[in-house]
């Protein structure tokens, strides 16, 4: 099954003919890793997202795929060996947007983890995640701490650990998982939001009614089981189906700020105490840039707005300028935010940093599949639980399923077919063979595209102007990704609102031509699409008024 814009009026008389063995609702990455899953397995499987792939909490993470070290603290040893382990498989699997990088984290006086049980935290966390001996923790001395990070505030700095996490593209990943499951013959669809689910004559879910949000027109899709994969929204579609009860959500919130690496030029990632509240930040340096963050705040306004306000950015300001001091950063340095949401399972009494990322699965008395909690690392074995409970069930119903076992850990992301280099050997190679553009544009085309990327070098190739590799790029996203729009392409194909944002001005209406005149978007739409577009791009800065739009 082809991923493109241009197979979506095929993929929709697809969604409205068959009846499907699995349906999945909602295209983040639980969802996108469930499809992927299923389809490995030869279930047949639908996929239907209300907004664009990746929209919600999926795109808007710390975009690292760690084992969380913070949760030896709460003694979660599962998710941590667990989550661990997953860092191995996507490393192999997507070598192009999942990569091993140095992380520091300050041991400082009076911060939550002393130099022992900083040493013995690492020391285990290394152990349960599996971690190989070249990219074991070590430890520094006060004097080796300042050295590796000049910048830290050396009066309360008594040492620190050096050990590994893996940085990704969180949104990229769900779109290379989606591709996937295409090959695999699964049919997703964005822009198309479940409005009811349908129910047989026994009173269980048999699909859901549901609404193309580009044309304004609803349809149903069949299907034996339903998987409720909504994320922040798994709730509503409880709600729907009269089984919200017992268990529930709890929506807390994360923001991080982006401010130019020439303002923060940490030497590598770190992560650092906040002394306020006892809580851990992450200062990332990506290409040019450096993002701080998150914040872990009760959320219980609109899911479907969520932006950064003044309190938050001025949260992680303080605590960065507290363990950078001599950055002295200001609101006036922050050039773009992000804000999600974490769904976590709601505990009477729990903080919502004490929240547990577990994941859980819910049965209804309908038959609809719930999966709730969860984190970014974990998706791949959370997708496995969520098809190994609809694969036993339809296995007890129908004696022509066959049980099959799970082997997404053997599949090889789209894009990640690198020849067996590794990204920096690949993006280098991409670099010297494509010397007409710049070095920099070329290496950040292979971190998001990997293997697919020379051919959008070679279609640049053909257009000899200022914006050749920027629609090349628009071009692979509409006929590969099912990118219908410039939000779909600005901030989720690509990251560019949140990493490149002062370079948009002048790209977006370039890019919004070029969407209308290569989909043929009505007039109308097209203008939606506008509007939307400038919402996100206002938004992700609208936390004071100081700062431009």
């Amino acid at each position: 099954m082809e991923f493109s814009a241009a197979s979506r009026d095929g993929m929709i008389e697809q969604l409205k003919t068959k009846t499907f063995d699995i349906l999945v609702l909602g295209g983040g990455i639980t969802g996108a890793g469930i499809a992927l899953d299923a389809a490995s397995r030869g279930l047949t499987v639908a996929l239907v997202e209300k907004g664009d792939f990746a929209q919600g909490t999926s795109s808007r993470s710390t975009k690292l795929i760690h084992g969380g070290l913070r949760y030896l603290k709460q003694l979660e040893f599962g998710i941590v060996k667990e989550t661990g382990q997953e860092r191995s498989i996507l490393y192999h699997n997507a070598p192009h947007i999942v990569y091993p990088e140095k992380m520091l984290l300050p041991i400082i006086k009076g911060g939550s983890l002393g130099k022992y049980s900083t040493s013995l935290g690492l020391y285990v966390y290394d152990y349960l995640a599996g971690v190989p001996r070249p990219e074991r923790r070590y430890m520094l001395d006060k004097a080796a701490t300042i050295a590796a990070e000049p910048m830290l505030r050396e009066e309360i700095l008594l040492g620190g650990g050096m050990y590994i996490e893996y940085r990704s593209d969180d949104a990229r990943l769900v779109i290379e998982v989606l591709k996937s499951a295409a090959e695999f013959g699964a049919v997703s669809l964005n822009y198309c939001k479940a409005t009811s689910l349908i129910y047989n004559q026994d009173t269980k879910v048999a699909g859901a009614t549901v609404a193309d949000e580009r044309s304004g027109k609803s349809f149903e899709i069949k299907a034996k089981k339903t998987i409720n994969a909504a994320g922040p929204w798994v709730d509503e579609l409880r709600q729907a189906d009269n089984s919200l009860k017992g268990k529930r959500l709890h929506l807390t919130k994360g923001i991080h700020i982006v401010v130019p690496k020439h303002r923060l030029p940490v030497n590598q990632a770190v992560y650092f105490d906040v002394p306020t509240d006892g809580r851990m930040v992450f200062a990332i340096p990506r290409e040019g840039i450096v993002y701080v963050g998150t914040t872990d705040t009760n959320y219980k306004e609109d899911s479907d707005q969520c932006f950064a306000n003044a309190d938050d950015v001025s949260y992680v300001l303080k605590a960065a300028n507290y363990i950078f001091p001599t950055a002295a950063l200001t609101e006036q340095d922050v050039i773009s935010t992000w804000a999600g949401l974490r769904p976590l399972i709601h505990k009477d009494g729990k903080a919502p940093s004490d929240l547990s990322r577990k994941d859980e699965i819910f049965i209804s008395s309908s038959g609809l599949i719930s999966m709730a909690g969860g984190k970014l690392t974990g998706f791949r074995k959370m997708a496995e639980r969520a098809v190994d409970t609809a694969f036993k069930q339809l296995a007890s119903e129908d004696k022509k399923y066959e049980y099959s076992p799970c082997s997404t850990d053997q599949i090889v992301l789209a894009g990640g077919d690198l020849d067996g280099l590794s990204i920096a050997d690949f993006e280098n190679r991409l670099a010297e063979k494509y010397d007409r553009f710049p070095a920099a544009e070329v290496k950040s085309l292979a971190r998001k595209y990997g293997s697919a990327s020379e051919g959008i070098l070679q279609k640049a190739l053909l257009n000899n102007t200022d914006h050749a590799l920027l629609l090349a790029e628009a071009d692979y996203a509409i006929r590969h990704e099912m990118c219908l729009n410039i939000a779909d392409f600005i901030v989720r194909r690509t990251g560019r609102l949140y990493f490149e944002r002062p370079a948009l001005a002048e790209q977006y209406p370039l890019l919004q031509a070029y969407f209308v005149q290569k989909l043929g978007t009505p007039e109308d739409l097209a203008q939606k699409d506008l509007r939307q577009f400038e919402q996100e791009y206002v938004g992700v800065m609208a936390f004071s008024e100081s700062v431009p739009a």
